[in-house]
């Protein structure tokens, strides 16, 4: 549908719509860009207050992956008017304060519908220096690829909806999307980024396939190198699986290949749209050794070396 609208033809528009990066951005001087994004999604958790938190982190991560830092938000909510308490509004909207405070950003104001089922997210602006902007292209072959988060926040938050998730996977998977990739970013900017993207609805794969195709290289991925969130392998065995996991599945069978040494859990779970996931980084091999070190000390004890890059195969992203 994208490629139906009229071109970006704009001299101070730096990255647009053309290589499906998490967000847009615009040159206002020598020294000065904005970083736009907007993302809103419905409850994926019981508590409305940790819902807000978890949408507003995950609106905002898309700002770090391009290496910019959130200044501004506005909320945008989706409300069953008459079939729900306002103040479990009220608790959502102070969940999304929490995380922009933590992020340094001022939520400014926002707007509200009606709507049957409810919804939120923020529409986010950042700042960025134009000649330090972190793309999702630009992938060499012999780059290590850093994941910053562990993967399977799909897969629990389905187990929750269905009571078959335990507390205490729960709780690591609500610790996992409330935490900013603020601290990701910032560490990550230190070194000779290739090549950046969050992890979020497309799933690792997904995302994967997006950094190789835009940079024309392929992408192996070590299933046994994946950090996973506790109990996301014993719910995927057991069939918790979201209907974007099957939709990015269906979209990906021309762009990856799977090994069929793979574990079933582990495939299902490299296909699981992530919530507010982390950050997949591309640079060479011994600034990424480096990175995790720097990561891992920093308190992202998740922060793995989960591939590395080719060139060109047959498909753009292996998992063995």
């Amino acid at each position: 549908m994208l490629r139906r609208l009229p071109p970006i033809v704009h001299p101070s528009v730096i990255v647009g719509i053309e290589t499906s990066d998490d967000a847009g951005v615009f040159r206002l001087g020598p020294d000065l860009a904005v970083v736009n994004t907007v993302d809103f999604f419905t409850p994926i958790v019981d508590d409305p207050y940790v819902f807000g938190q978890i949408a507003a982190a995950n609106a905002m991560s898309d700002v770090y992956a391009m290496g910019g830092d959130p200044i501004t938000a506005l909320n945008i909510v989706g409300f069953p008017k008459g079939k729900m308490d306002v103040e479990i509004l009220g608790d959502i909207l102070r969940g999304g304060v929490e995380r922009a405070t933590e992020a340094g950003a001022v939520i400014i104001g926002g707007h509200t519908i009606i709507d049957p089922e409810l919804k939120y997210g923020l529409a986010v602006t950042g700042v960025i220096h134009p000649d330090r902007v972190l793309r999702n292209v630009g992938v060499r072959a012999g780059d290590a690829l850093v994941l910053t988060k562990a993967l399977g926040t799909g897969i629990v938050t389905t187990a929750l909806k269905q009571r078959k998730a335990s507390r205490a996977d729960v709780r690591s998977a609500v610790r996992s999307m409330v935490m900013l990739n603020k601290t990701a970013s910032q560490i990550a900017r230190r070194f000779a980024v290739h090549a950046c993207s969050d992890v979020t609805g497309f799933g690792l794969l997904g995302h994967a396939a997006e950094m190789a195709m835009g940079s024309g290289v392929s992408l192996a991925l070590d299933s046994s190198r994946l950090p996973l969130l506790p109990g996301a392998a014993r719910l995927a065995a057991r069939g918790f699986l979201t209907g974007g996991c099957r939709r990015n599945r269906a979209y990906l069978a021309d762009k990856v290949a799977v090994h069929s040494t793979v574990n079933a859990a582990l495939e299902e779970i490299a296909f699981d749209p992530q919530t507010s996931g982390g950050l997949l980084v591309a640079l060479r091999p011994p600034a990424a050794e480096r990175l995790v070190r720097r990561l891992r000390a920093s308190g992202i004890a998740e922060a793995t070396i989960v591939g590395r890059a080719v060139a060109k195969r047959d498909a753009w992203v292996h998992l063995t």
